[in-house]
Formats: structure tokens, sequence, C-alpha cells
């Protein structure tokens, strides 16, 4: 049967993600059957070229919006769906937002390289591309400048109207968590054992504060007064730039940012789960992948295996920006990505 060039086409970007993403992937969330691949091709096609361009200029600018770009797109994405609602200054219920929870609090960057996006995205191509989508791109084009392939993203993502601090709680993974509580928040969203591990490896960039960890350095429990599944050289380490919250020394220096990965801070890969393994984790959440029987053989895995972490982690990122969308008629596209329109 003969097919025209257009339909070829489509026929091929199909069988291309249907590589990627996971067959069950459109029978999950709100409308994810409409995502697809080259969704401005017509109506934006700058739009992706915008937006890497931007992300580019952000991270040689500074190397941490990668690390912060990402942590945007998994906030948002696990808290009510990927709407781009954590973007939100405000709105008209007047209730905090979810960029105000205690989860998220000052610790959110990245949010400046989504306004300059949107700015220029207005000026090209005015009311087209929702700050979802942005979003999803931007996070994508963060991956790649941190060492990994560029891979699709299917797009047309609505944005949402109401954002609550309130419903992040027991939406985001918390430091301290046990493996049983991060499984089941990731299988809320329709998450595997192993893509929650595979997906947590974005923990190979970026960085932690003290206040999220140093209870293992400081009378862990009645029992250790450093937690046991702490390298001791890396607890020598991070007690030196963590020190006792009372102490002066914090005092001055204030709440520390501590890189997850130090020996390469800005690139992604393995690294994070050799780590593991040493017990040299930031936080115990992170830790206790190595220790449980449904994670421990994934990280060894991972640990030994750089190219199959490197596939694996973008179709994780593929599969996280399908949950919960607002598609079609639902939300809207907004003018300015801190405020509903």
């Amino acid at each position: 049967m003969k097919m025209e060039g257009g339909h070829a086409a489509v026929l091929i970007i199909f069988i291309f993600c249907s590589a990627l993403l996971p067959s069950e992937a459109t029978k999950r969330g709100s409308g994810n059957q409409y995502l697809y691949v080259g969704f401005y091709d017509k109506t934006c096609p700058l739009a992706e070229q915008i937006v890497a361009d931007a992300v580019s200029r952000a991270f040689w600018t500074n190397r941490g919006n990668a690390a912060g770009l990402i942590r945007l797109f998994f906030h948002d994405c696990f808290v009510n769906g990927c709407d781009a609602s954590i973007l939100l200054d405000s709105t008209p219920s007047g209730e905090p937002v979810e960029k105000e929870s205690p989860a998220n609090g000052f610790t959110l960057r990245g949010l400046e390289v989504i306004d300059e996006i949107k700015s220029e995205l207005e000026q090209e191509c005015p009311g087209i591309v929702s700050c979802a989508d942005i979003l999803a791109f931007a996070s994508r084009e963060a991956v790649v400048r941190s060492g990994l392939t560029h891979y699709p993203v299917p797009a047309g993502r609505r944005d949402g109207r109401s954002s609550r601090a309130v419903d992040v709680i027991g939406n985001i993974p918390g430091p301290s968590l046990t493996i049983d509580a991060i499984a089941e928040i990731f299988a809320k969203k329709g998450f595997t054992i192993e893509e929650m591990v595979v997906l947590l490896g974005a923990h190979s960039i970026g960085v932690s504060h003290c206040s999220s960890f140093d209870y293992r350095l400081y009378n862990f429990n009645s029992t250790h007064s450093q937690d046991p599944n702490l390298n001791i050289r890396h607890a020598t380490y991070l007690s030196f730039v963590c020190p006792p919250r009372e102490s002066l020394l914090a005092q001055v220096e204030g709440n520390q940012a501590v890189a997850f990965d130090h020996p390469s801070p800005n690139r992604l890969d393995n690294i994070f789960y050799v780590h593991l393994l040493h017990g040299n984790a930031l936080l115990q959440s992170d830790q206790a992948m190595a220790y449980d029987p449904r994670t421990s053989k994934i990280v060894t895995r991972l640990a030994f295996d750089l190219q199959a972490w490197s596939k694996e982690f973008p179709k994780a990122m593929i599969r996280l920006g399908t949950v919960d969308v607002l598609t079609g008629r639902k939300g809207e596209i907004r003018t300015t990505c801190r405020a509903v329109n």
C-alpha cells in the first residue's frame, strides 16, 4: 500500500515514540493520548529550539540550573499532574500555593529560566505554548546539557488553574522516608519500583541542604549517634560542612548546600548508584535503596552499567511527563507562567 509523505512521517514518529514510551502510558492520567511529538510543528515551529537555546544560556551561566529545572518538573508532575501549577505565585482562591510548601520552600531553582522562555515564546507565537510543555521541554534540555542524549518529548499539555501548598504533602518524597513510603508515592503515579530507582538517579546532579540530612550526623537515634549506614569518612566530611545547628559556626554559615555527587556534580551519570553502594548518599531515603531487597539489585545493576541507566532515565522522564496531564479543552494556556489568565 502506497503512503503519502506526510502519513509516512507520522507513522515513523509514532513507531519511534512507541519504542520509548511504555505501551500503557496513554491509558493513565488525563488525556495522555493527546500528547504527541511535534505538537507545535505547525503552530509554533521554533518552540523547542527557543527552549533549548534559553536552557543552554542558563546552564552556562549557572550549571545548577539544570538540576533546578529537572526538580521543578518532578515536583510539578507529582502534585496533581504536569500542569505547571508549581509555577504559580498565587491563585484566585488566595490559598498558599505549591511553591510555598516546606517541601519546596526557597529551594526551587530555574523559575527565572521558565519566565524568560515564556516571554520569548509569547513574542514568537502568542497564546500557543503552555507553561506545562515549557517545563517538559526545559527539563529535557537540562538532561541533555548534563550529559545524556537528546530524546523526543510528546507535547500538548495545558496549564492548571489551581495550586495549593497542602496538596504537596504526601506527594513529594521526603528525605527520611522509608522505601515503603516512597514506593507508595511512586505507585500512585503509575511508576514501578524499577522506574522509581531509575528516576531518583536525577540526584546524580544538584545539591541538598544540611537541614535535609544533618540528623544523620548527630543524635541519629537512641542507639547510634550517627546513621550506621553512613560511610564513616563521608560522615566526617559532612560533619565538617554541616556542623551542629546549635553551634556558632552553623549559625554563621547558615544552611549550607552540599552536592549529591562530588566527582561529577553537574553531570548525569551512574556514580550516584556507586555512592549508594559505598554508603555515601546524602539522603537517608536514597541510601535505603541500597539495602532494601526490592531495590538493592536494581541499584547494583545500574551502578555497574552506565549505558543501562543512560537509556532508562530518559524513558522515565518521558513517563513522568504523562502523569495526570490536562489536554484538549481542559485547563488553559497561560499568558504568564506565574499567574492564571
